[in-house]
């Protein structure tokens, strides 16, 4: 009829649940996980991401050998 069509945008999930602040402690988090189940090994490779973003790195810009020294 003579109605005007709606807004619409895509839905998007905001910078808060996206940050390298909420992806540390993701990996931080992890660790412990696996530190308090007996599995140093694994929260090895977690405590590595966990310095990666702490230092200002971008986890999606270099490869994951890198990060891992690899």
């Amino acid at each position: 009829m003579n109605q005007r069509p709606g807004k619409w945008k895509p839905a998007s999930m905001s910078d808060a649940y996206n940050g390298p602040m909420k992806q540390m402690q993701f990996f931080k988090s992890c660790k412990e996980v696996l530190e308090r189940d007996g599995k140093e090994d694994v929260a090895y490779y977690f405590e590595q991401i966990e310095d990666w973003l702490r230092s200002g790195k971008d986890l999606y810009k270099d490869s994951p050998a890198r990060i891992f020294g690899l």
